[in-house]
């Protein structure tokens, strides 16, 4: 059977691709390329945080709470998920404000929260998830992960897809 934490890892890794090719258009970055950066946006809030992060913060992490682990690290994951909300409403400020330093500021601090929050869930809070959830936890949330799937979110894997055209 296949596993949540599969699921949420496979998508982590459409993030970090995204990341990649946020990251070198900042390293290359002398005009703004709005187009790009909204996309960016717009893929982070939908995807990362309303597909993604809603199955984590509405799904996993209440399971995790009904069981017992040794330590929880939930909270610190729920912490380091509004850290990154409020640096992409800082990254739309400063792209609405065409402020190119602090666009590159705002999107590596990003790109540095997300990679290390993505290291510790992968590798930390999925196995301990794995471990601790029951076969009935692990078959409810596979159940509510296809619903929440079944979201017409093609075109957040169409711009992965550009995204690894670009890097």
């Amino acid at each position: 059977m296949e596993k949540a934490t599969k699921i949420l890892s496979d998508e982590h890794q459409n993030i970090l691709t995204v990341l990649s090719t946020l990251e070198k258009e900042c390293s290359n970055m002398e005009v703004i390329d709005k187009l790009f950066f909204n996309k960016v946006i717009s893929f982070i809030r939908n995807y990362s945080d309303k597909f993604h992060h809603a199955k984590e913060e509405d799904l996993l992490f209440k399971e995790l709470g009904k069981v017992e682990m040794h330590c929880d690290p939930t909270k610190q994951m729920l912490y380091e998920h509004d850290i990154g909300r409020n640096l992409v409403k800082q990254l739309e400020e400063a792209l609405n404000n065409n402020n190119v330093a602090q666009i590159k500021l705002n999107s590596n601090e990003f790109i540095q929260l997300l990679r290390e929050h993505i290291h510790k869930e992968d590798n930390i809070l999925y196995p301990m998830a794995d471990e601790a959830l029951t076969l009935n936890q692990q078959e409810f949330l596979l159940s509510e992960f296809n619903k929440i799937n079944n979201q017409n979110i093609q075109i957040y894997i169409d711009f992965v897809e550009e995204c690894k055209n670009r890097i």
